[in-house]
């Protein structure tokens, strides 16, 4: 009796100290879009890094970690999908341009290779801080990418000419990137606007996971309650038993 009691008692005191594995939240972010609402390259020139960190601003950059994998592959995409518009619009384009018409494009080129980069630099980033190493590709995409924004830099306030091209970009969240700015024709510190109704569902939807962490925050406190009585319960069986063959000695002792 004395041994199953113990047993008990040690196996509910574990139960309440054992802490609570965290359980991370990931979520996809970023929904379908396609290249022409995102691309920055219309308007003018010198504020491409901006204008790309403004594509990608509804993702937590202070929490890398923590970036869905939907996402990182939506990163992906942007890379490979601008490196087309690229070699298949922006290059045809060049060639059969000539003098400022020729310089705009150039510069809408060079702005396109920042999206790409940009998107890239995050990418990696996002892979690094969950454990992956992609420090030598880091190192030379951000090489790439500080050289493109010298370039848009040295021709700020220059037009730049965008190139629409036909391509779709798979996303697993709500929240519509580069909303309202198709072909972005748009001067430089324009601001990628959400749609109201994505905000609203992107905030339901993060209402919905608290009160859910909420719940089993209630839950865990309750079962953690519960341990606890049972472990007194087991510390009052412990002692009862010693109680009781303390008095069962005390008889025999009587008895001899």
């Amino acid at each position: 009796m004395r041994f199953s009691t113990a047993v008990a008692l040690s196996f509910a005191a574990l139960t309440v100290a054992a802490p609570v594995p965290k359980t991370l939240r990931r979520r996809a972010v970023l929904a379908d879009t396609t290249y022409d609402a995102i691309s920055i390259s219309g308007g003018v020139a010198g504020n491409a890094e901006a204008e790309a960190l403004a594509v990608f601003s509804a993702l937590d950059l202070n929490d890398l970690a923590n970036i869905d994998p939907a996402d990182i592959e939506f990163l992906g995409a942007v890379n490979d999908v601008a490196n087309d518009a690229e070699t298949d619009a922006f290059n045809v384009a060049i060639e059969a341009a000539t003098g400022a018409e020729a310089e705009a494009l150039q510069a809408g080129k060079t702005k396109n290779k920042v999206l790409k980069l940009m998107a890239t630099k995050i990418e990696l980033e996002a892979k690094a801080a969950q454990g992956e190493d992609t420090s030598a590709k880091l190192a030379e995409e951000l090489t790439k990418l500080n050289n493109n924004i010298e370039l848009d830099a040295a021709v700020a306030g220059e037009a730049s000419t965008a190139v629409p091209f036909d391509a779709t970009i798979s996303g697993g969240g709500s929240v519509t990137v580069g909303a309202g700015n198709a072909n972005n024709n748009v001067a430089a510190g324009d601001e990628t606007e959400v749609a109201t109704g994505d905000e609203e569902e992107v905030d339901a939807e993060e209402a919905d996971a608290d009160q859910a962490d909420a719940d089993q925050a209630d839950a865990e406190e309750a079962q953690t309650e519960e341990n606890e009585a049972d472990a007194e319960e087991a510390q009052a069986e412990e002692a009862q038993a010693e109680e009781n063959e303390a008095d069962q000695d005390e008889e025999d002792e009587d008895d001899d």
